[in-house]
């Protein structure tokens, strides 16, 4: 493979630059797209495959969840097979979703190819997307651009996910999104021949693959616990105590594994920085806002207003016009204020956003008073995405920052599952205005608990560590 990255001497042409860097970039909105899309295709799907709501909240949910579960192991197997056969693997498992969601029959083929084949997909080829930028772009400002196009391709893709889904299944159908899905991946795999691996693969490096295991199980059951809550009380509470006990299980193999010296699926030191943690909570509950907000008013603009999916689509460009403007203002706010009040500032405003949900929209039967609360929620979570990041990989020195980014990322799409199962099994328990209302108080209250593991950061600005990966949506 060489190691003649983009920095080399004889490649820092614009076009090799550009040829290096599409494809990564398009991945990142590929995936963040298909984590957002969905949300306005809830009545065609329900309707054409007869089925519920809920069976299309399930869907979505363990889509997340998978990407969560597999976030870490698929960053772990970049080592022992190699970064860029790890981005291929993934694009072609996810390409193959893709379709197979496209011409499902039935609810069961769709989760298939939709939550776990593109779930899969995704936890093997995003890795390898930050970790190959890091590797390629070895001068600061080289890295800082590639991984501003990539973020914002990323943004792109998760706030503007609504509107084009909306519009591809109101144009021609829901079927047609994931048609459009699978020309992208085939267009990211051309371009992906001009990638080079700069390290080689190690073959001989051992995967822990029973802290996977036994980490994704320990997952699944939680999040179903909480998906069961609306059925059977007594099953979610067997299901989380289920959960927790496995994660409990694989915490204990990890540390047995360090004291033998062996190399465990995650080292326990990452959770011994305070900082860190309280970082990594602000982000789980960003997305878990994100996510949530995103659910419940998409099904509440079609299951009880009866607005169909462009409709939605443009209602949420209010969040998605507030999400960029914060982000692209993202390098000049961190220039002038901390993390601490960045991250609380974009809490304080997205607690308010979900307030002015519930007090206009809830009584008003124009579509455009959903407009103010969905800015704010976009401003909110644009202002402190970033700052939460930083805070958590600041923490560790560049040596750790794989591993770091590996967490991070797993801990928001884990955020994202939670936020469609606790706010969606609200919400599908009874599809009113009252149900409507009371999955948005739960929502804000999680925001008070964001904000006030913010409020615990550190007051003086966290210094940067050296180039960490940043972190676009999941």
């Amino acid at each position: 493979m060489g190691d003649a990255g983009p920095d080399a001497p004889g490649s820092r042409t614009r076009g090799g630059l550009r040829g290096v860097l599409a494809p990564l970039a398009l991945a990142q909105f590929i995936c963040s797209f298909a984590g957002s899309n969905m949300n306005v295709m809830i009545n065609d799907i329900s309707t054409d495959l007869d089925t519920t709501v809920q069976g299309v909240q399930i869907t979505i949910t363990i889509f997340l969840l998978v990407m969560a579960a597999l976030m870490i192991p698929g960053g772990k197997l970049t080592d022992r097979y190699g970064r860029k056969r790890c981005f291929l693997a993934g694009l072609t498992v996810y390409g193959v979703g893709a379709l197979l969601s496209a011409f499902a029959p039935g609810l069961g083929v769709l989760i298939l190819g939709n939550s776990i084949l593109e779930g899969v997909g995704t936890a093997l080829l995003i890795p390898p997307v930050y970790i190959l930028t890091t590797l390629l772009f070895t001068e600061v400002s080289s890295r800082a651009r590639a991984f501003g196009a990539i973020m914002a391709l990323g943004g792109i893709g998760a706030a503007a996910g609504p509107l084009i889904g909306g519009l591809i299944t109101s144009a021609i159908s829901w079927r047609a999104a994931f048609v459009f899905q699978a020309l992208v991946i085939a267009v990211i795999i051309l371009l992906s021949r001009r990638i080079e691996d700069p390290l080689p693969p190690d073959p001989g490096r051992r995967f822990d693959t029973a802290g996977a295991v036994l980490s994704a199980v320990g997952l699944v059951l939680v999040v179903t616990g909480i998906l069961a809550a609306d059925d059977n009380v007594w099953l979610m509470a067997g299901l989380l105590v289920l959960g927790a006990l496995v994660l409990l299980w694989f915490f204990r193999s990890v540390r047995a594994k360090e004291r033998a010296g062996e190399e465990p699926l995650l080292s326990t030191s990452l959770f011994r920085d305070r900082t860190s943690n309280l970082g990594l909570v602000t982000q789980n509950i960003q997305w878990l806002l994100l996510m949530g907000t995103s659910f419940t008013v998409a099904a509440y603009l079609q299951v009880v207003r009866g607005y169909d999916a462009i409709q939605t689509g443009v209602i949420f460009t209010a969040a998605t016009l507030g999400l960029l403007a914060t982000s692209l203002a993202a390098e000049r706010l961190a220039q002038r204020y901390t993390q601490r009040v960045l991250i609380m500032t974009g809490f304080v405003t997205t607690i308010v956003g979900i307030a002015l949900l519930l007090a206009l929209a809830g009584g008003s039967p124009n579509p455009w008073a959903f407009a103010p609360g969905l800015l704010l929620i976009g401003l909110g979570l644009g202002v402190m995405l970033t700052p939460s990041v930083n805070v958590v990989q600041s923490s560790f020195p560049e040596e750790r920052q794989g591993e770091i980014s590996g967490l991070s990322r797993s801990v928001s799409n884990l955020g994202s599952s939670l936020g469609t199962a606790v706010a969606g099994t609200i919400l599908v328990s009874g599809l009113t205005t009252r149900a409507y209302g009371t999955a948005m108080i739960t929502l804000a209250v999680l925001g008070l608990g964001g904000l006030a593991a913010a409020a615990l950061l550190p007051r003086g600005r966290v210094p940067a560590a050296a180039a960490p990966a940043p972190q676009g949506p999941p």
